[in-house]
């Protein structure tokens, strides 16, 4: 059986998610692998905006429970961090010791992303932190890897998910 790709990121907000979507499951179908999106459930019409919301939670979460890593997008969205959905599915996959290979087109370090003042201070006075990495530290101390792309990444997960399968006994 293929491994499950979990797709986290923020691609679902756009206009073209749907396509968005197939793309990136083809680009995982490409590498021997089976990405799963989150809209490939449907999500029945409920009572309320905040029962639809628990309900594509909980379908999330079930599709990290069932996937074996996650191909996440952690490119700035809506300013300077990954999307804050993303970033949650990244810690949920963590915890349950799945491996998470991130995408993202920025290369440069926090302190070279960050305008900040001779302190390392941003404008609001926060201190922008300087590890030397290209995300917070609790993202880029626990993925298993990152690419500049999906299509780049692609392979390079699969090629990570191949060295960790253990082998056949004879």
């Amino acid at each position: 059986m293929s491994p499950r790709i979990y797709l986290a990121g923020f691609d679902l907000f756009r206009r073209d998610a749907i396509a968005r979507g197939e793309y990136l499951k083809n680009l995982c179908q490409a590498q021997g692998l089976q990405g799963l999106y989150p809209f490939d459930h449907q999500v029945p019409a409920q009572p309320t905006p905040e029962q639809t919301a628990q309900l594509i939670c909980q379908q999330n979460l079930q599709m990290i429970r069932d996937c074996d890593a996650v191909l996440a997008n952690l490119n700035d969205f809506r300013g300077l961090e990954p999307d804050s959905g993303t970033a949650f599915e990244v810690g949920v996959a963590t915890a349950l010791g799945k491996p998470v290979w991130a995408w993202f087109e920025a290369p440069a370090t926090l302190r070279e992303q960050v305008p900040h003042d001779a302190d390392g201070r941003d404008a609001e006075g926060f201190l922008v932190e300087d590890f030397n990495l290209p995300r917070n530290l609790m993202l880029a101390c626990t993925w298993a890897g990152h690419s500049r792309s999906a299509e780049e990444a692609l392979p390079r997960l699969a090629a990570y998910l191949a060295r960790q399968r253990p082998a056949r006994p004879l």
